[in-house]
């Protein structure tokens, strides 16, 4: 009998591997082999050969397979976003070769990409092979980059140039168009065409996986299903919602991330349950010397006890928080960037940690009541999963979308309020904010209803289960 196979192709970097290989894990676990094609050339770097070697030894159906290099041997990851998403565009004849020889030997039921890998469609789809997109934020998102190209055509002006201008895209509660993914936000920007190609292929694809559960955003997953958000709603592709999907925990670099790990663990199981509250702003989110002065004059206001994980700051110290790609192993003196005295000052009731924390087991100590997150949607499904009240900080990406959607829908969020001349937030609005996601019995109610709905959803006979069980038996 001929081996059935699934290809997956992620876009570069190892954020999008790591998501690929937790859908990998949950497919690997029924009949099919898999091969994940990887970029050679682009964001390359040792913590990906070792992630791979490590899934590969653990997980023997599961293969790598690195395509050739198209890039040039001086290439830099100082690459622009658009001159990133034109590598899967050339790596377009590889797949479809690498597609072919696969075929030989195996049946391959399913082509699966991510939404940067769009360009690569034709590849499978000239083979007679279906293409699904795995889609790593949630429902709501989905629906707004669903739309995207109505939204394109009603207008001639960029979204960044429409201040005090909402938009309303089904399922969603109105958005501010400079509040955008910054993709999309700007015509002149050749990301923006990239971003258009790839949602409008999207809506022409056999199936789309999502990483969230029907319960979580019904509004948006209601939109989806009726069509509303696509070209063609009789032809709009099947949706699969298969979450809460958690990737494993990436261990930061560094000879002292394990002993940093221990300590920050062990000192959150000796504070009483519920007292703490824990900031991480994700793997990109970078704040100015001032806004971190900001942070720390809330949490030492507020009185309550915190784990806060700071990243390098950002160079240069203008007031708004952005997002700052610092290179591995960056180092920064975490005193000179906090307020004199701060650390000595609160030092009985507070920890702060430099770059990174094991972000799963912080949320799921009994000492941790709440988080205060940038919003990125795995961690939005980290703090959901935890049953852990929010603070909501949108920084980058789709972010402002899904502050909306925690906030608005689910109800386990406040969101920050930023001074509109400079973008700052204040220390009165953290320690308002800290204050509240702390005290607020109703938020804690909802978030630990919302916990209960996440593990149903992924029980013998929940939603996310039987949409699983529904998409591999299609395959079959």
């Amino acid at each position: 009998m001929e081996e059935e196979s699934i290809v997956m192709f992620p876009s570069v970097g190892i954020g999008h591997i790591v998501a690929m290989v937790e859908l990998a894990k949950l497919i690997q676990t029924h009949r099919f082999s898999i091969t994940i094609l990887l970029i050679t050339g682009v964001l390359d770097h040792p913590s990906i050969d070792a992630y791979i070697r490590r899934i590969s030894a653990l997980h023997p159906s599961i293969s790598f397979l690195r395509l050739p290099r198209t890039t040039p041997a001086t290439f830099t990851t100082a690459a622009s976003f658009a001159e990133a998403l034109s590598f899967s565009e050339k790596n377009a004849p590889h797949v479809a070769a690498t597609l072919t020889q696969i075929s030989k030997t195996a049946t391959v039921k399913a082509f699966v990409i991510d939404l940067f890998c769009a360009n690569t469609m034709d590849s499978a789809s000239s083979m007679g092979i279906p293409v699904y997109f795995f889609f790593t934020s949630g429902a709501a998102v989905l629906a707004l980059y669903s739309y995207f190209p109505k939204l394109h055509q009603e207008s001639s002006v960029s979204f960044k140039d429409m201040v005090g201008v909402e938009l309303h895209v089904p399922g969603n509660a109105p958005l501010k168009a400079v509040d955008l993914p910054k993709p999309i936000l700007d015509r002149d920007d050749p990301t923006y065409w990239y971003m258009l190609e790839f949602c409008t292929r999207m809506a022409t694809a056999r199936g789309i996986i999502v990483n969230s559960f029907e319960e979580l955003e019904p509004a948006a997953v209601n939109a989806v299903a009726q069509g509303a958000c696509f070209p063609d709603p009789t032809r709009a592709p099947r949706i699969h919602y298969i979450g809460p999907l958690l990737a494993e925990p990436q261990q930061s670099d560094g000879a002292a991330a394990g002993t940093d790990k221990k300590e920050c663990l062990r000192w959150l199981d000796e504070q009483p349950s519920r007292s703490v509250v824990y900031l991480c702003f994700g793997s990109q989110g970078s704040f100015s010397v001032s806004q971190l002065g900001e942070i720390a004059k809330g949490l030492e206001r507020s009185g309550k006890r915190f784990l806060w994980v700071v990243k390098k700051p950002l160079e240069e110290d203008g007031a708004k928080q952005g997002q700052e790609l610092a290179k591995t192993g960056d180092e920064f003196d975490l005193p000179s960037v906090l307020p004199d005295g701060f650390l000595e000052r609160t030092k009985d009731r507070g920890m702060v940690v430099k770059a990174w924390a094991p972000q799963v087991e912080v949320l799921s100590r009994d000492s941790v009541g709440g988080f205060v997150s940038h919003c990125g949607w795995n961690s939005v499904l980290e703090g959901v999963v935890a049953g852990v009240p929010m603070v909501a900080w949108p920084l980058y990406a789709e972010q402002h979308v899904n502050r909306e959607v925690m906030v608005g829908e689910m109800k386990v969020a406040v969101a920050v309020k930023e001074r509109e001349e400079d973008g700052l937030v204040s220390g009165e609005e953290v320690e308002k904010r800290v204050r509240e996601v702390m005290e607020n019995k109703k938020i804690r109610e909802t978030s630990l209803k919302l916990k209960h709905m996440a593990m149903a959803a992924v029980s013998e006979f929940g939603s996310s289960t039987t949409s699983l069980a529904n998409l591999l038996h299609s395959w079959i």
